[in-house]
């Protein structure tokens, strides 16, 4: 039996041209309570605000819990159960090709935060009515928004 808490995480990432100002939305439920987190940057790309989106859910966790982290990013989610990120690491950030990895730094948080959590990763159809993952992707295209110049 488990004795880490769980808590359930859903996220999304949004960019407007890629690159471009992109934000991330994310929802954390645990104990039929619910937190959002949201954030952006001025010049980014989607994939690396769907990794800053699961960074700071799981960044926000107090202490070890067991998650399961559902996202529409096959980038994400891929990354993680298919090994290739850690195959990444390993290779010095390189991919089987020898080409570099896209976003080392935030693949070596997002590692580094898996030892320390018990983390499932769960792929959703993206815009397909999953009320967490449109709330995520609502506060996404709202946070990249902000940096678009009238």
């Amino acid at each position: 039996m488990s004795t880490l808490i769980h808590v359930d995480i859903y996220t999304d990432g949004a960019c407007k041209g890629n690159p471009g100002p992109g934000g991330w939305g994310a929802v954390l439920v645990c104990q039929g309570k619910e937190r959002e987190l949201h954030g952006g940057e001025a010049q980014t790309t989607n994939n690396r605000m769907e990794l800053t989106a699961a960074i700071k859910a799981l960044e926000a966790l107090k202490r070890p819990c067991e998650v399961t982290l559902t996202s529409d990013s096959k980038y994400l989610t891929d990354g993680i159960t298919k090994g290739w990120a850690v195959s990444w690491r390993a290779r010095g950030w390189k991919k089987a090709d020898k080409s570099p990895a896209l976003n080392p730094e935030l693949w070596g948080r997002l590692l580094e935060l898996l030892e320390i959590h018990t983390v499932t990763f769960v792929w959703v159809k993206g815009h397909a009515g999953h009320p967490y993952n449109e709330r995520c992707d609502e506060m996404a295209v709202a946070e990249a928004e902000k940096y678009i110049k009238e």
